[in-house]
């Protein structure tokens, strides 16, 4: 082993958050204290949580679900950054992403209560507006208003977003080569002591147990996967997705098992794995192109899984896709 990886100490912390657990995997000298660094992580993910969680009666976020229609109300600036990006990938995604479906997942049982039919009724027959169109936000007061009734639910880009502020962190820490993750939502910069690129796993989209698919190595990107694999209703012998579909105000129905996003910040990676399981690999592929995304799309055909890529060269074999490589179909 040569001396430059003798030299340095592996870490790996983790910690509890949005019901789930953060990751940071990275490599200092050995004499560093990794502990003001885990100190600094577990807050950056905390911060999102208090003011993003629909869990969480006492959040920004529920303050402004609770605030009346047509009343500015102030946001951190964390949370602004978030509303921001979620209506620009509403806007561009036509809808397919909506951060305005806080009644409907409540509806159906995805939030903090029980499903309740009565609720789920009525979110089937609603007429509503894109979220886009209804959510006015001002960046110079730091404030924002609702032009309509609007239950707002970040839980489609918020983890990607605290990925995006633990790499945050660890830059501010001076540490430029590590990987990160919160959940199924990940992103690496620079490369392994070994020059290597970080590799992590594209996951199964099994119902019953989680096992690797297919294997991405990363460097300077982030990425997500939305599926249909991990939280779902079963309404008679139909078995539907917590990924809700904004047209239909329920969950999606005939969707791709999954969608996996490979972009520069995980963010815009968590948003667009949804909108893409929204839009269906048709549409998807156009709105792919059109936003320079890279994204796999897995289908159930009977027995086995169908691998579409789409912002790769070379469909088929090992993907190159700015420093990057997907690895593909190794079970």
């Amino acid at each position: 082993m040569s001396k430059i990886l003798t030299d340095l100490k592996r870490h790996a912390l983790n910690g509890p958050t949005m019901g789930t657990r953060w990751s940071a995997l990275f490599y200092t000298a050995a004499a560093t204290d990794p502990e003001p660094v885990r100190a600094a992580l577990a807050q950056s993910v905390d911060i999102v949580d208090r003011q993003m969680s629909t869990w969480k009666p006492d959040s920004d976020l529920m303050r402004i679900n609770r605030a009346p229609v047509d009343t500015w109300i102030c946001a951190p600036p964390e949370l602004m950054t978030v509303l921001a990006k979620g209506l620009e990938v509403g806007r561009l995604s036509g809808g397919a992403f909506d951060i305005g479906m806080g009644d409907v997942t409540g509806a159906w049982g995805f939030g903090p209560r029980e499903a309740n039919s009565r609720a789920i009724r009525a979110a089937l027959g609603k007429t509503r507006a894109p979220t886009h169109e209804v959510l006015e936000a001002d960046f110079e007061t730091m404030q924002v208003r609702k032009l309509a009734p609007l239950s707002l639910d970040l839980s489609g880009i918020a983890k990607g977003y605290g990925v995006d502020q633990m790499m945050t962190v660890l830059r501010r820490a001076g540490i430029t080569d590590a990987l990160v993750g919160l959940d199924g939502e990940m992103r690496a910069c620079g490369m392994q002591p070994d020059v290597r690129p970080w590799t992590i796993a594209v996951e199964r989209p099994d119902f019953a147990v989680r096992a690797p698919l297919s294997i991405i190595e990363l460097h300077d990107r982030a990425v997500a996967t939305s599926g249909d694999y991990r939280h779902w209703v079963d309404v008679g012998s139909k078995r539907l997705s917590h990924t809700m579909n904004p047209a239909r105000g329920g969950p999606l129905t005939d969707a791709p098992a999954s969608v996996t996003v490979l972009t520069k910040t995980c963010m815009e990676a968590d948003a667009w794995a949804t909108a893409l399981m929204v839009s269906g690999q048709q549409k998807g592929a156009a709105l792919v192109k059109e936003t320079g995304l890279s994204a796999l799309f897995i289908h159930r055909d009977g027995t086995d899984l169908r691998q579409t890529y789409i912002g790769w060269p070379n469909q088929g074999r090992a993907r190159n896709f700015d420093d990057s490589e997907f690895l593909a179909g190794r079970p």
